[in-house]
């Protein structure tokens, strides 16, 4: 077949699908083809975990908002929200209805965490809590915040994000759009100190310069190091500029005065978690301490135990299956070759579905154009099947599927400003959070017209 009226369905409106849509549109157009590309969503809102696993305190994260605002506005992609892939629609009437499918689901779940008592009461995992204080409309509207010791267990971002919340003074989130609730629930906070515990030394962090810079700017907090933790440890023996200027603001924190701030932030590096303590609920945790053997991190048979309430697990995250679709629960991905699905024609994946949960904005963007690229190839080749269904919205319609549209999300959006606008701590945007209220504000405008 030609490249003229390529229809393509892309399972996922976070980045990862976003980009994958912007992509394609351009690649089709410059090979002087047409396509039409719908980007179907569970959630009603569009933007995926930038707007449900991205701590609110981060401003930088507006600018990766106002791209993929663009490419949506642009309207080269017709974007469909509140619909479960599985449920309200197959992959199989996908398939009938469009010459290819991208799926783009990522990975929400947090990963498991193997060792003894990991499953007591209050032990949590911190994608839970992070689509807590994000306002995920599918997650309870409290969150138990009664500790006072918690850990954090994990060298990244998302623990690190974690943990800046878990510590940070609650009125020094009324400017973000952190939601109400998420605000009540953290000004009751009893939390006195976060420990942050990793397996490796502070030479491997896997943070980035900027998160690790504004852990330190966090207010009424004191920054807690070992210096043993430290030994052998040279910043201008690191394998990257990035890594110095982390380790120079580590060791610029091991020379602060302790202020007698009313929280404080541990980082134990040579940590691996081996026991969570306790007899019904978290006590306590035992871990071992490790050490470098060649390139692994090996036990030294030596345990130290921390006293804790509570424990977040932010060892990584793991693929969202997606209903008639391959999946490998291993690795938690669809099984692919650079992006096309094993043995199903027409279907391919791109982002943390298709690599798993590694990488950054610009890893999403260079995977999502291979991707495209091999479906380009396969349209141009004449092996996709043509479409033998009407749109898709008429299925969705049939079945009473309470859909939400581009203009839609404009109204919710504007909804969000009115409400930060009128706040009493004048917020850029108030997040709304059930789902049923987001439903019904972005579908307002269809029905008063239908």
């Amino acid at each position: 077949m030609s490249l003229d009226n390529l229809r393509v369905a892309i399972v996922g409106a976070g980045p990862a699908g976003i980009y994958a849509g912007n992509l394609l549109a351009n690649a089709v157009e410059e090979a002087g083809g047409s396509v039409s590309i719908d980007l179907l969503e569970s959630l009603p809102a569009p933007y995926g975990l930038i707007r449900y696993g991205v701590a609110p305190d981060h401003p930088r994260i507006k600018g990766i908002v106002n791209s993929l605002h663009e490419m949506l506005d642009s309207g080269r992609i017709r974007f469909l929200g509140n619909i479960e892939v599985g449920r309200d629609v197959s992959i199989e009437e996908l398939q009938e209805r469009y010459h290819a499918v991208i799926l783009a689901t990522g990975a929400i779940r947090d990963a498991a965490l193997d060792i003894p008592g990991i499953d007591k009461a209050g032990s949590y995992g911190a994608a839970d809590f992070v689509a807590w204080f994000d306002g995920h409309p599918d997650v309870p509207r409290t969150w138990p915040l009664d500790a006072q010791q918690v850990a954090v267990i994990g060298n990244g971002n998302v623990a690190l994000d974690v943990a800046r919340v878990l510590a940070k003074l609650p009125e020094d989130l009324r400017s973000t759009e952190v939601p109400d609730n998420v605000l009540e629930g953290l000004e009751g906070s009893a939390v006195t100190d976060v420990h942050v515990f990793g397996r490796r030394g502070p030479a491997d962090i896997k943070f980035t310069p900027i998160e690790l810079r504004e852990l330190g700017e966090v207010r009424g907090v004191d920054i807690v190091l070992d210096d043993a933790d430290f030994e052998g440890v040279d910043p201008a023996a690191a394998p990257n500029n990035q890594m110095k200027i982390m380790l120079r603001t580590l060791n610029s924190w091991r020379g602060r005065e302790l202020t007698g701030a009313p929280r404080r932030l541990h980082l134990h590096f040579w940590h691996a978690p081996a026991e969570v303590l306790g007899d019904e609920r978290v006590e306590g945790m035992r871990f071992e301490r490790t050490r470098v053997e060649g390139d692994r991190v090996v036990g030294t048979g030596a345990f130290v135990d921390y006293p804790l309430q509570a424990v977040y697990r932010a060892v990584g995250y793991y693929g969202t299956r997606v209903e008639g679709a391959p999946f490998d629960a291993a690795r938690g991905v669809i099984p692919n070759v650079e992006g096309r699905v094993d043995g199903v024609p027409g279907l391919y994946a791109t982002g943390w579905i298709k690599r798993g949960p590694v990488g950054l904005i610009g890893h999403t963007k260079s995977d999502a154009m291979e991707t495209v690229e091999h479906l380009v190839e396969d349209a141009a080749a004449g092996s996709l099947t043509a479409p033998a269904a009407d749109d898709v919205v008429a299925l969705l319609d049939e079945r009473d599927v309470e859909y939400t549209t581009w203009q839609g999300w404009l109204a919710l959006d504007a909804h969000e400003r009115t409400l930060g606008e009128t706040h009493r701590h004048q917020r850029e945007r108030v997040k709304v959070v059930p789902r049923e209220e987001q439903v019904e504000i972005s579908r307002a405008d269809a029905l008063a017209r239908s």
